[in-house]
């Protein structure tokens, strides 16, 4: 196997830095510089004054993490974007790194993420064929997920759909209260208010409810989400039973 076109500078993923001093082509002094990002990572710009793209690259990177545009991960294991991770265990992977340099440093083609610019007709080393071919089964799998997520999403939109057509139909077969439906429905409203208040022949109250109000508030509490138990509504309606129980009584 011809394994003479394969880049040693490339990795499966990277720390930031590293990527980073790649991105500069310091590859030389790659153990100096790991060595104060170890210890000082904060003093990269003063420490290495002569390579100023070093502190800035690693920003970059640090900046597309932090705003979501570069997936990362937690040693090489990729995690939701958003998970917490101590900055110095942060990794981000090749793939993922050259997508992001595309889209967004689409002048630049740093050699460990896209090779030299004189081996575009070699031959692929079977390092990069067999990495290449483990993220086509990554992006594979991931896409085989989505599509059941889409699948479950469109079978969920429509059962709602279907729902909502049930109850506009059963709206426009039931059609609106008759004025006489209303009245009875104020009246068992009515007579369970004044139930509920009553006393007995000793004396004692019927229910822990003082008044009107205490039932009010006590049903809003209780049912909070349910949006025709409001207040407002509660206190139509109450008032409403009362009246019509006063001209029946």
């Amino acid at each position: 196997m011809n394994t003479d076109n394969f880049n040693p500078q490339a990795k499966i993923f990277y720390r930031p830095i590293d990527a980073a001093l790649r991105w500069c082509n310091l590859v030389d002094y790659e153990a100096e510089i790991l060595q104060v990002a170890w210890q000082c990572p904060e003093k990269l710009g003063t420490l290495f004054p002569q390579w100023p793209c070093l502190h800035a690259n690693t920003e970059r990177i640090y900046d597309a993490i932090r705003n979501g545009e570069l997936p990362y991960g937690y040693l090489g294991i990729s995690v939701p974007i958003g998970s917490p991770i101590d900055p110095g265990q942060i990794t981000v992977r090749h793939s993922d790194l050259r997508r992001w340099m595309q889209c967004h440093y689409s002048d630049q083609r740093p050699e460990f993420l896209f090779g030299s610019a004189n081996d575009t007709n070699a031959p692929i080393s079977p390092v990069a064929y067999l990495s290449l071919q483990t993220e086509r089964d990554a992006l594979v799998q991931e896409r085989n997920v989505l599509q059941r997520q889409l699948h479950d999403v469109e079978s969920d939109l429509q059962a709602l759909g279907l729902e909502q057509q049930s109850l506009k139909t059963l709206v426009k077969t039931q059609g609106p209260l008759s004025e006489r439906s209303e009245h009875n429905y104020l009246q068992i409203i009515g007579a369970l208010i004044y139930t509920i208040l009553d006393k007995s022949p000793a004396g004692k109250p019927l229910s822990v409810f003082e008044d009107q109000a205490a039932i009010v508030d006590a049903v809003t509490v209780r049912f909070a989400d349910f949006p025709g138990l409001k207040k407002r509504t509660l206190d139509g309606k109450f008032a409403a039973a009362n009246r019509v129980l006063k001209k029946t009584t």
